[in-house]
């Protein structure tokens, strides 16, 4: 008899019991699931989605309950005052677990394997939110931003971690605390585009720490191709447009003047005897072909 009567009352406890799991307790913020359970009054205990204020509201109590910021425990408190303020129940006992975090968002994107967001269970560093896109891919950059969601009256804050000390150097004091809200950008490298009468037009890769020059970059293009003109241009991206500088590359070459610095983004062009400047339009058509190509290198007839 005993089994039986088991058996007939398992549904009636499953009702009791709120569904979700019981997470790490950490503040309540906007849109989190609340499992609430008071013992003895089944019509109260439920699951219960924090809105985007912060407010939850129970059956048979007249106010709603700010909950953002509170801890379960506290939650727990405030609920089984409130029921009690408004004689709904005599010292009820009320319990809340967080069945599922939405107001903790960490996000990874840029230069990783698999970017993503996802929610901030417990403590999280810096390391465990790379780890969790699958690491950095060839293409990120000597930097990790960090930024951190605004607080109340203040401006959003971005750290900049250097990634030979986060990760080469596995220096501890970079692997930063994340706690939710943090949007992680890990910018490409930079890179350079020689186009024209080389023998390998490409986009090359401007290395950490190092400074690429315009000797540099025709030797990652493997040299001038036959007919090359002995001038040569740098366009760079300055405030949205682009400015034109000439180079003298032929006194370059002989030694009679000092090697240009290349920066990020630059666009060095080496005409031929007859052309002399390179159009916007085949500036466009420039980055295009060497940002969709996966090698870098530029497949590109400049027609003028």
């Amino acid at each position: 008899m005993s089994r039986w009567l088991l058996v007939l009352a398992w549904p009636l406890m499953a009702q009791v019991e709120p569904a979700g799991a019981n997470l790490p307790a950490q503040p309540i913020g906007a849109t989190d699931l609340l499992a609430i359970s008071v013992y003895g009054a089944p019509e109260l205990t439920r699951t219960v989605r924090v809105s985007g204020e912060g407010l939850i509201r129970l059956p048979m109590l007249r106010e709603k309950i700010d909950a953002r910021g509170m801890m379960p425990a506290e939650l727990e408190t405030r609920l089984a005052a409130a029921l009690e303020n408004e004689e709904i129940l005599v010292d009820p006992a009320v319990t809340v677990t967080i069945a599922e975090y939405h107001s903790r968002p960490i996000s990874v994107t840029g230069a990783v394997k698999g970017p993503l967001t996802f929610q901030a269970l417990g403590k999280t560093t810096l390391l465990e939110a790379l780890t969790r896109a699958q690491g950095l891919n060839e293409d990120a950059g000597p930097e990790i931003l960090v930024t951190r969601p605004a607080k109340m009256g203040q401006v959003a804050l971005t750290e900049r971690i250097p990634k030979m000390k986060l990760i080469d150097a596995a220096d501890p004091r970079w692997n930063v605390a994340l706690e939710g809200g943090e949007e992680i950008r890990v910018p490409q490298v930079g890179r350079i585009f020689v186009v024209g009468n080389v023998k390998k037009p490409g986009a090359f890769r401007v290395e950490e720490g190092g400074q690429t020059t315009v000797l540099k970059a025709l030797a990652m293009a493997e040299g001038l191709a036959p007919y090359a003109n002995k001038s040569a241009y740098i366009y760079r991206p300055v405030d949205g447009a682009r400015i034109e500088i000439v180079v003298a590359l032929g006194k370059i070459m002989d030694r009679k003047a000092e090697d240009v610095t290349l920066t990020a983004n630059d666009i060095l062009y080496i005409p031929d005897n007859h052309a002399r400047r390179l159009t916007s339009t085949a500036i466009e058509k420039a980055i295009a072909f060497a940002a969709g190509t996966a090698s870098g290198a530029l497949i590109l007839g400049v027609n003028h």
